[in-house]
């Protein structure tokens, strides 16, 4: 996937329909998951290169959407999509990127702890994102982040990595711990048993192999110290703490940037006092990126 290009008029168009509209308005209303973003019917997604995107970069974005994380896709239905895009494509900082969406739950509690879009250059992503169901259910904390990785690692397919063993990216993002990955939530989710170790950080690494990878901690302007400290532990310091919400554009387009060589970390650091984050926070960030 990821063929057309992407037209910053016609999202701004669509999202200045949506300019006030609740969550119910704009995500798909079934109470059931999108039979197309089930993981149970899919067997792989793909980022392909073409002729208009010969250097594909595949970038996953996995959003908790348990109660109280739903706000979050809501903004990058409304114009986040749109900034993130904008900031990355105009300002060069990634080649081709080609991004999929997915959603993330409670492997032990929902009826859909994954669902996931496809790779899309264009306008398309737009349509993955607003499949998802926002089913704000979620057990008590903790929450299936490492559902993510497993599908990054077993059920994608990318030219970046086939043709020239370039990484792509996977963030998650999320304001819990992670529930302990185990073989019966794979059975569960994906339809059939795994066939190697499911142990958190087996999967991350195995995901790590071939994508950048970076946790999001939306802590709302607190600064949790135990969870920081946890999820530093299980993602290897790269995480970046999200402690206002409208900041979450600028994070990941300036995570993006720096990885990718495209940006220097003054400058990104820069960007993040622009879009109203804490000095703890950019302090995390430069860390995580540096």
């Amino acid at each position: 996937m990821g063929y057309s290009n992407w037209s910053d008029a016609a999202f701004r168009s669509v999202s200045t329909a949506r300019a006030g509209a609740s969550s119910a308005e704009i995500f798909r209303g079934e109470r059931s998951v999108d039979p197309l973003m089930d993981p149970k019917r899919l067997r792989v997604r793909e980022a392909r290169d073409s002729e208009h995107h010969p250097n594909s970069v595949p970038i996953i974005v996995g959003f908790d959407v348990t109660g109280s994380m739903g706000d979050i896709p809501t903004r990058f239905a409304q114009h986040e999509l749109g900034a993130l895009m904008a900031m990355i494509v105009e300002n060069g900082w990634v080649t081709d990127p080609q991004l999929l969406f997915a959603a993330i739950g409670d492997a032990a509690s929902d009826q859909a702890p994954l669902q996931v879009g496809q790779f899309e250059s264009g306008l398309e992503m737009d349509m993955w994102l607003t499949r998802i169901w926002l089913e704000s259910n979620g057990g008590d904390a903790p929450e299936s982040y490492t559902l993510a990785h497993w599908f990054a690692a077993h059920h994608t397919s990318t030219d970046a990595w086939e043709k020239r063993k370039r990484k792509g990216y996977l963030f998650t993002i999320g304001d819990a711990e992670n529930k302990p990955l185990e073989a019966a939530h794979i059975t569960r989710v994906f339809g059939k048993p795994p066939t190697d170790v499911t142990f958190d950080a087996a999967v991350i690494q195995a995901a790590a192999e071939r994508y950048e990878l970076f946790h999001v901690l939306v802590t709302r302007g607190a600064w949790p110290e135990e969870l920081i400290k946890y999820w530093k532990k299980l993602v290897g310091g790269r995480l970046l703490v999200l402690d206002q919400i409208e900041a979450i554009c600028p994070l990941i387009g300036v995570a993006l940037g720096v990885t990718e060589g495209s940006l220097k970390i003054a400058d990104a650091k820069a960007r993040l006092v622009a879009a109203g984050m804490s000095e703890q926070a950019i302090a995390q960030a430069v860390k995580a990126l540096s």
